[in-house]
């Protein structure tokens, strides 16, 4: 095979590209506002679709934004977090369950010591009876 033809078969294989993701759209609560205000104003037929077409948005989305203006007035445009809600409890849990955990391995520890003492004492021939009466 030639240099020639080498060349013609890699340029006749196309490269290939991966689109970067696509990202989700963020829109201010000033932007909302002033597109609902808008289509408010719209009073022919057609124009509430030119807005549309001109923000690149659907009709979806403006009818989310009425609802939530209707529902909670300006807070309702705000921007809202995504995915599941975070259980303002369920941070203290988990911290309480590793300190619970924590504890419980610190007293098994303390109970092994305190079991050692003991065996230690008996085998010294020191008794808890003498010990007592030491410390009259």
């Amino acid at each position: 095979m030639s240099h020639d033809q080498d060349d013609r078969l890699h340029n006749d294989v196309p490269e290939t590209e991966v689109a970067p993701k696509a990202q989700r759209r963020k829109y201010s609560r000033e932007y909302k506002r002033r597109i609902l205000d808008e289509i408010e104003a719209c009073t022919r037929p057609g124009q509430v679709g030119a807005i549309l077409r001109r923000e690149g948005l659907y009709s979806q989305i403006v009818s989310k934004w009425r609802k939530q203006f209707r529902r909670k007035g300006q807070a309702g445009l705000e921007s809202q977090k995504r995915g599941p809600k975070t259980d303002p409890q369920a941070a203290e849990i988990k911290r309480l369950k590793r300190e619970n955990e924590l504890l419980r391995k610190r007293l098994e520890q303390a109970e092994m010591i305190i079991d050692v003492q003991k065996k230690v004492s008996q085998m010294l021939g020191l008794g808890m009876e003498n010990n007592q009466d030491d410390l009259k």
